[in-house]
């Protein structure tokens, strides 16, 4: 099984962003931990710029996309867009719970068209979407 995880704007600063909501550990060292917790074959992409993501997962050859798009949640038709134009099935994670966080952080417009959502957990919530698959497997 095949998974990319694709990380939105300001995903890169893991570790050093807002420690008291995201954490101190960076992205990278988190996912040199993820691979070694699962049988999938995972991939990471991330970028700050919304096309970049869109053409990322437009051109993806995987069985599954687990997909944090940071302020793009709340911002992006194209991101929607692509997803709901794609075959290949997307989770939505955040790292902090949004719905305990400012009220525009309240909506998504990727929710509608994802697999499902997963919130709240820290990092734990990309291994908690690895684990969706692994058990969904197509």
């Amino acid at each position: 099984m095949k998974i990319l995880i694709v990380n939105g704007p300001n995903l890169n600063l893991l570790g050093k962003r807002e420690p008291q909501i995201y954490g101190n550990q960076t992205f990278e060292s988190y996912f040199e931990e993820l691979k070694l917790a699962t049988s999938a074959d995972l991939s990471y992409f991330q970028s700050n710029m919304e096309g970049e993501l869109v053409d990322c997962m437009q051109l993806s050859d995987h069985d599954g996309i687990i997909l944090n798009a940071g302020a793009f949640t709340h911002t992006s038709i194209a991101l929607r867009d692509c997803i709901a134009s794609i075959a290949i099935p997307v989770i939505e994670v955040h790292i902090s719970n949004i719905t305990a966080r400012e009220e525009f952080r309240h909506t998504s417009f990727i929710s509608p068209v994802a697999v499902g959502v997963i919130f709240g957990f820290g990092l734990k919530s990309y291994e908690l979407a690895v684990r969706y698959f692994e058990i969904n497997k197509r």
